[in-house]
């Protein structure tokens, strides 16, 4: 059973074709290996009507982007990196957002932090990719803003194991707590 005295949100992070598709500029292998956590806690989330925000790189076509003088131009508004994994599509929901993000992390220049406060939300389950990048940005962030994480290991992943590994040793030990995929169902 759900415990409602902390109420709880779903962020999912980049689930896009950008990550996930063969043959994109970010796909790597072993991404495939989160969707199916992902799935039941997505699915989860929808049956115990969970606020889930699908935090989604959207970069603006032809203009400057800070961003893309550290990695290649990908994500773009319209692009064939943009589109969601088929079946991660937002579903048309109240409690189920879209929200754009131009950096790493789910909360710098965006509303996130607003609309979670908003909805009295207190601890965040967190999965997506990569976890050494925007995952851990968004992380250390939450972490920075008063919320508890719960980043379930499961259901992250990068093509720098080594950086993942790292990263999820420096979460657990300083923002937030790693959980297995039964302990953040349960939870949600």
């Amino acid at each position: 059973m759900a415990d409602d005295s902390n109420p709880v949100a779903l962020i999912m992070i980049d689930v896009l074709d950008a990550f996930f598709a063969p043959g994109k500029p970010a796909y790597y292998p072993d991404s495939v290996k989160v969707l199916d956590p992902c799935r039941q806690l997505l699915d989860k989330a929808r049956e115990r009507d969970r606020l889930v925000v699908h935090t989604v790189e959207r970069h603006r076509p032809g203009l400057a982007d800070f961003e893309h003088k550290k990695i290649p131009v990908h994500c773009e508004i319209g692009d064939d990196q943009s589109p969601y994994v088929a079946g991660f599509e937002p579903v048309d929901r109240p409690n189920e957002v879209e929200l754009a993000k131009r950096r790493y992390s789910a909360f710098y220049g965006t509303d996130l932090d607003l609309l979670l406060r908003e909805q009295g939300i207190e601890t965040l389950v967190i999965a997506g990719v990569k976890t050494n990048v925007c995952v851990r940005a968004t992380v250390q962030d939450a972490f920075a803003a008063g919320y508890e994480i719960l980043l379930v290991k499961e259901a992250t992943n990068s093509n720098r194991p080594h950086l993942a590994e790292a990263s999820l040793e420096d979460i657990d030990r300083y923002f937030g707590s790693v959980v297995s995929l039964e302990q953040a169902l349960e939870r949600l």
